[in-house]
């Protein structure tokens, strides 16, 4: 019954224009924020409060753009391709990411969840082979409508475990692109290290060392910036910090950290501040949540 509920509002999303979404995702923000004890509240106090301090106006910001996030998804899922790429307004930096392919020992693309993520994956598998590393939602009757939304222009999604990390290094391996959502949580014991994340210690993933440094692969950021008044977005593409190819894996992962950063505080409200960042806590420590 849930998925069929969630199913209908994105339908219902998916008919209207996308400046429409974006003011009916700031009503329901504002009716969201008047009851600061829903997870959402707490989880996006607490991680603003830790990353940027005494920043109220960030956190209505930040409220505002999730909601613009889950609401576009109706547009991002389910309209046809070529809809879809009519909303990309403006792309910089494309010129390190056809570098980087050009070199032909294949790109690891980091997309954070910031501003309209699911863009980026759509977006470039339309010009180059997209591999991306895929995490089946809790609610397994929404799995195959994901997948489908996900992969229509052409991506090549695979699971997070050894079969999904052994594809990404064949992809490499082959002069491909493979696509990492770089700030999850890790979860399997020993995949990932803490290391800074705006001055907090946060458990990161070390994937990206170890496939950068099996393979020589170029690393680079990306990144949808959401536009103002629902004109579409601004895709950005950026080098990586060059601490990412180092040997040493505490260095290289807080480089990886780094660029996360870099990529947020160009539109800080745009990031997902309602995801539980830093649940998993050093040896001693409390929950922040």
């Amino acid at each position: 019954m849930r998925i069929l509920l969630i199913k209908g509002i994105l339908h219902l999303f998916a008919l209207l224009s996308l400046k429409t979404v974006h003011r009916i995702s700031t009503g329901v923000a504002r009716i969201i924020m008047r009851y600061p004890s829903l997870r959402i509240n707490k989880i996006t106090h607490t991680n603003i409060n830790l990353c940027f301090p005494q920043n109220q106006a960030l956190i209505t910001e930040s409220l505002i753009e999730t909601c613009k996030t889950f609401g576009e998804m109706g547009a991002l899922w389910l309209w046809k391709k070529d809809k879809v790429l009519e909303l990309v307004r403006a792309v910089s930096g494309d010129s390190y990411l056809q570098a980087a392919v050009q070199r032909g020992k294949g790109v690891i693309l980091l997309t954070p969840h910031l501003g309209a993520w699911e863009l980026i994956g759509l977006y470039t598998a339309t010009r180059y082979a997209l591999t991306v590393l895929y995490r089946p939602p809790k609610m397994t009757q929404a799995d195959d409508f994901i997948r489908t939304a996900r992969e229509r222009t052409g991506v090549r999604c695979v699971p997070t475990n050894h079969t999904g990390i052994r594809a990404l290094y064949q992809a490499l391996r082959r002069g491909q692109v493979a696509g990492i959502l770089p700030d999850q949580v890790p979860v399997e014991e020993g995949s990932g290290i803490f290391v800074p994340f705006f001055g907090i210690q946060a458990y990161s993933m070390v994937l990206v060392y170890r496939l950068a440094r099996k393979t020589g692969a170029t690393v680079i950021f990306t990144y949808a910036e959401r536009l103002p008044k629902g004109q579409g977005f601004h895709i950005h593409f950026l080098e990586a910090p060059k601490d990412i190819m180092s040997d040493n894996k505490e260095r290289s992962v807080a480089a990886l950290n780094q660029g996360v950063e870099r990529c947020i505080r160009s539109c800080p409200s745009q990031y997902q501040w309602s995801y539980k960042r830093f649940k998993r806590r050093p040896d001693g420590e409390e929950s922040v949540y």
